[in-house]
């Protein structure tokens, strides 16, 4: 399997372990020093721990669960140890009881790893833009 879609399939097990509420799966995709930076939180979580918390916080308080994630529109970039993955993501989640329907794009930095497995490093989650069709 080249590179590209080594990338694409450790971005297709991200997505799928978040889909289906794995915390270890999906905590584990990413490195201990991994960054997320997500519009709907005022600031980043500059680490994976940090990020289980807040997770681990959200599910104990407001009962947060996903229900459904799906990816569309895969782009990947190499650079070296590095790949950038973009891609559009429709997701639908509760939380306080509610259902919540977010169409967002989100770019994951991956990095590659001593024992080749390509870990994500850093996601950046945003607002689809106003006006743009829903996949």
């Amino acid at each position: 399997m080249n590179e590209r879609d080594q990338v694409l399939n450790a971005a297709a097990e991200l997505v799928s372990a978040f889909a289906r509420n794995d915390r270890d799966a999906y905590f584990g995709a990413f490195s201990v020093d991994a960054s997320f930076v997500f519009y709907t939180l005022e600031q980043p979580l500059l680490s994976r721990d940090a990020y289980q918390a807040l997770w681990d916080h959200w599910r104990s308080e407001d009962g947060f669960q996903v229900l459904s994630c799906t990816s569309s529109n895969a782009f990947v970039s190499l650079q070296g140890d590095v790949a950038i993955f973009i891609h559009d993501v429709a997701t639908e989640l509760r939380m306080q009881g509610e259902l919540h329907l977010s169409q967002e794009r989100e770019t994951i930095v991956f990095r590659k790893q001593q024992q080749g497995l390509w870990l994500a490093c850093h996601e950046h989650l945003s607002a689809m833009p106003e006006g743009l069709p829903s996949p």
